[in-house]
């Protein structure tokens, strides 16, 4: 994933891969941006003006958020949430089950002080029937993550 900026205005927009982009990807990538959003974008300089802004691996998945009882989708490129997902994933307890277990993401600080955390938690009590009826629904509505990469909504194909 890499970042685009309006190369006359403030716009900003994120560009998604399946894989590291060669710089004739970017090139093309770039190119799509312009002509799916109308606009003329670049890639923007990293903190200190000494190149562009770096690609960062990200990464999505579908979720379900128990404050509005819905599936939604998670992305982050946070290199702490994955080191934790992947330390979670190889414990015994959980490397079986990890669409089973809960997961507490809390964000603390801001700016460059912002720390993320993560920990697996039991599911709670009597949810999984609502979590499995929520994501049938989602599939069933076309629920497509893929969609990201060409900017379009996960939850229903283009009309």
């Amino acid at each position: 994933m890499f970042w685009v900026q309006e190369v006359s205005g403030t716009g900003k927009k994120p560009i998604r891969c399946v894989n590291d982009p060669s710089p004739e990807d970017i090139q093309d990538l770039l190119a799509q941006a312009q002509e799916r959003w109308g606009k003329e974008y670049t890639r923007p300089n990293n903190k200190d003006a000494t190149g562009q802004d770096p690609i960062k691996m990200a990464s999505s998945v579908p979720v379900y958020n128990y404050d509005t009882s819905s599936v939604q989708v998670l992305e982050w490129s946070q290199a702490t949430i994955t080191q934790a997902l992947d330390e979670i994933s190889q414990m015994e307890d959980y490397r079986d089950c990890m669409t089973e277990i809960d997961l507490v993401i809390k964000r603390t600080g801001q700016s460059k002080e912002t720390r993320y955390s993560l920990n697996a938690v039991p599911r709670k009590k009597g949810a999984t029937d609502a979590i499995n009826l929520a994501w049938k629904e989602a599939q069933e509505k076309g629920f497509d993550l893929t969609r990201l990469l060409d900017g379009g909504d996960v939850f229903k194909a283009a009309a």
